[in-house]
Formats: C-alpha cells, sequence, structure tokens
C-alpha cells in the first residue's frame, strides 16, 4: 500500500512539473517577458564580468600595500561602470520595448500629417521711369532696415532701368538680401493708349491704376511712390489690412487736414473723396476685393469692374484733372466711399503738413510714421529737414550700427534745421525713427543673446 502512494506522489509530481515545463515555455514567447529574460541574462553576463575582473586583478594585489590599493581603486571603477551600463541597459531596454510596443499599438492608424506654417510675406509695388532709380533703392533700403517679415518688391521699370536695379539690388549683403525677394516688370497698360497713359501725370505713375489687373496672383498690396521713406515697419501699415471691413478694399491717407488751405476743397472741378480728397502716394491694397467688386459711377447705371472703368473714366474727365492718376482714384471712391479706409495722416507726411504750420496731430504725438518727399525736397534746400533724413538712409551702410551711422548723424544734421518751417518741431521726424532702432535693437541684439 505505501509503495502504491509512493508511485502515486511521483507521478503527480511529475504531471505538475509537465504541466509547468509546458506554460513557462509558452509564456517565454510574450515579448515584454523575453526582454525581461533577456534583461537578467544581460545582469548575469555582467557579474560575471565583473567577478572575473576581480579574479584578475587578485593575482597580483598582494604584492605589496600600493598594489592592493590600485586594485580596489581598479575593482571600485569597474563597478561603478558596470552599474551605470545597467542602468543604461535597463533605459534603452525599456525605451525599445515601449518603442515596439507603440509601433505595434499604431499599426492600424492613419499617418499624422504635421502642420506647415507658411511664413506670410507682405507685397509692396513701386513705379519708377526716367531718374527714379536712387530714390526707388533708397526706399527700398527703408523698407527693409527696419521690417519684420519678408517683403516681396514688385518694381515696375523703364527697360533701360531694369538691369540697374538688378545690379544695385544684387550688390546688398546676404543678411540684407535673405529678407526680401523682388521681380521687375516692364511699363504696360491693358486698356486705352499706352503713351497717353505716359503722360497723364508723372512719368508711368498711372501704372499704378492697373496693379489689380498685372498682379493676379497677389492678394494684398502696398504701392508707394518712389519718394517715400518708412521710418518704421512696414508690418505696421500692412496691419491695416486687417482694420478693413467688410466694403472696404483699399486705403489712403487724406490730401489736407485742413479744408481751407487743402488743394481738392478749393480748385478741383471734379468728384473728389470726403473734405479734402486723398493721396494716393501711399495706398494700401486688397487686390482680391477690387478685382471681384462693381464700382458705381456717373456713365452707367449699374457698375463697372475696376478694368472696364479706368478708360472711360479717363475719358470723361481728363480735361478737369490736374494730378492725373491721383484725381481718377478720389473719382472712384467719391462714388464709392464705403470702399476706401483712411490712414492718419502720419502714415503719409508731406511738405504740405509743416510748410504752412504744423497740421499734422498725429505726426505730433506719436511722429511721422512714413515721410513723403514729394515736391522734390530731397534733391533741394527747400525744405531740408525731409534731405537730412533722405541722405542719411542712403548713405547708411547695411553693416553698420543703426545708431551710431543713422540716427546720431539725423539728430545731429536735424539741428541745423530748427529754423525752417518743417524742422521747427524736430520730434515730429525724430520720435518715431528712434523709436524703431530701439525696438529693432532689442529685436536683433538683446532678445539673440539673450533668448527665452
Amino acid at each position: 500500500m505505501r509503495i502504491r502512494c509512493k508511485i502515486f506522489a511521483i507521478a503527480v509530481c511529475l504531471g505538475v512539473f509537465l504541466l509547468l515545463y509546458f506554460f513557462g515555455g509558452n509564456s517565454a514567447d510574450d515579448p515584454l517577458l523575453r526582454g525581461v529574460a533577456e534583461d537578467q541574462q544581460e545582469q548575469r553576463e555582467e557579474e560575471e564580468e565583473e567577478v572575473v575582473v576581480e579574479e584578475d586583478n587578485s593575482s597580483s594585489s598582494f604584492s605589496s600595500p600600493t598594489k592592493t590599493e590600485h586594485h580596489r581603486e581598479v575593482v571600485i571603477r569597474a563597478g561603478k561602470a558596470i552599474g551605470q551600463r545597467r542602468k543604461k541597459n535597463a533605459v534603452d531596454g525599456g525605451a525599445i520595448r515601449i518603442a515596439k510596443s507603440r509601433q505595434r499599438s499604431d499599426a492600424g492608424r492613419p499617418p499624422v500629417s504635421k502642420r506647415i506654417r507658411v511664413e506670410e510675406v507682405m507685397h509692396l509695388a513701386v513705379v519708377a521711369c526716367e531718374n527714379r532709380l536712387d530714390e526707388t533703392l533708397t526706399m527700398v533700403k527703408s523698407a527693409l532696415l527696419f521690417s519684420v517679415k519678408k517683403i516681396k518688391f514688385h518694381i515696375f521699370a523703364e527697360d533701360p532701368l531694369a538691369g540697374q536695379f538688378e545690379k544695385g539690388l544684387g550688390q546688398w549683403p546676404r543678411s540684407v538680401s535673405a529678407k526680401f525677394q523682388y521681380r521687375i516688370y516692364p511699363i504696360t497698360f491693358s486698356v486705352g493708349n499706352a503713351e497717353e497713359w505716359k503722360k497723364l501725370f508723372k512719368p508711368c505713375a498711372a501704372q499704378r491704376l492697373f496693379l489689380p489687373v498685372i498682379l493676379k496672383e497677389v492678394d494684398s498690396l502696398l504701392y508707394v511712390d518712389t519718394d517715400v521713406l518708412f521710418l518704421r515697419p512696414m508690418d505696421d501699415i500692412w496691419a491695416f489690412l486687417k482694420a478693413f471691413n467688410g466694403t472696404q478694399l483699399a486705403a489712403m491717407a487724406p490730401e489736407h487736414e485742413v479744408p481751407k488751405i487743402g488743394w481738392y476743397s478749393r480748385f478741383a472741378r471734379h468728384p473728389f473723396y470726403g473734405v479734402t480728397g486723398v493721396n494716393s502716394g501711399v495706398m494700401l491694397m486688397n487686390l482680391t476685393r477690387i478685382r471681384s467688386t462693381l464700382f458705381k459711377n456717373s456713365m452707367i447705371p449699374s457698375g463697372l469692374s475696376w478694368e472696364a472703368l479706368l478708360h472711360p473714366l479717363y475719358q470723361k474727365y481728363k480735361n478737369h484733372i490736374t494730378w492725373g492718376d491721383q484725381d481718377l482714384l478720389n473719382i472712384i471712391f467719391h462714388y464709392n466711399p464705403e470702399c476706401l479706409f483712411t490712414f492718419p495722416c502720419q502714415w503719409n507726411y508731406r511738405p504740405d503738413h509743416c510748410m504752412y504750420g504744423s497740421n499734422c496731430k498725429g505726426a505730433e504725438e506719436e511722429g511721422v510714421s512714413i515721410l513723403h518727399g514729394n515736391r522734390g525736397v530731397y534733391h533741394d534746400d527747400k525744405q531740408p529737414a525731409f534731405k537730412v533724413i533722405y541722405d542719411a538712409i542712403q548713405n547708411f551702410a547695411f553693416d553698420d550700427n543703426l545708431f551710431q551711422s543713422l540716427f546720431y548723424p539725423i539728430q545731429t544734421k536735424f539741428l541745423d534745421t530748427v529754423n525752417t518751417l518743417c524742422g521747427r518741431i524736430p520730434q515730429v521726424f525724430l520720435k518715431q525713427v528712434e523709436k524703431t532702432m530701439r525696438k529693432v535693437y532689442e529685436l536683433k541684439v538683446v532678445r539673440h543673446v539673450n533668448p527665452r
């Protein structure tokens, strides 16, 4: 009986052993358990390696006390190295197992596309003919000195000037050329007589009327005359596009602030916008809206598209207009006032704002944002305050220090203009320049040195 019990007990133990062996073998196929087994195997190998290190050193460790101390140091260093390697293997092994586990769990999911941020580019157009090369390059330089976003320049020029523009723009440092793109276009007019359009006012000035027709791929655009200088980032006037309401599609500044000295309010023989008319030397445009709008007019009851409107409008008023394309724009927005957004005067500051006494309160409070040197004041001595700023920007080298080579010369030379009509209020010209240069300095130097 006892023999039978012993045989039964042996059979039960054997059966339990076989079951454990069976389930243990299957469980070893699990990836996570297999990883643990691999880690344990690595640990055993490292322990054996540690023993080997101790044994190898023990063969000569008792020859002298110095050797004994050396042996201890070697064993300690080896132990530390092995400990660090264990930690690294544990981290790496765990990371690999987690990564593999994620790959399996994500196998059935669609790939996630990354959102790529498209950098906004501002568009600036200018029309240059005859002797306007240097003036235009100085305007472009002023836009690049202070602006933050990249700019694409659309330069409309006569054939003889095209090569000179490419040469002039190509001489600037690589750090500057990385901030802008440009394209040069020929002077073209899609409707009417081209020679008649060219002679409408100043050479080629009427080209600005056709920008919505030519630049079909451009959504928004800032047009400026060649005699314009930026005294603060172009980004700031570009931001006015977001201030347009649902019907506004262009922005200009008033021609005058005071009706009794305004040209349109006293002499115009045609309709004009508002009380004093608008000046087209600085014109911000949403070209997409302009192309899709039918404009009210005095010729037919129904509206006309921008391109269809230009030539008939010119034919009707060509004997009554003095300032060419600017007068045509005033007529258009007289009949469509809801389409125009008006800038404060400091965004198109001209000699007219100071030669009859200071009549631009915005410039007195904030300083001039954009300087418009019409009447040729950059090239004569009639209004030296304007000429001082133009000469300083034209002569400034991009690699020079803004304060030392631009602001201080302007400030110093401006002292010679305080007895003139436009120079008697220096802060009008200097306030925004200094403020802008400080911003540029903080952006390029302070934040670069101490990024947060």
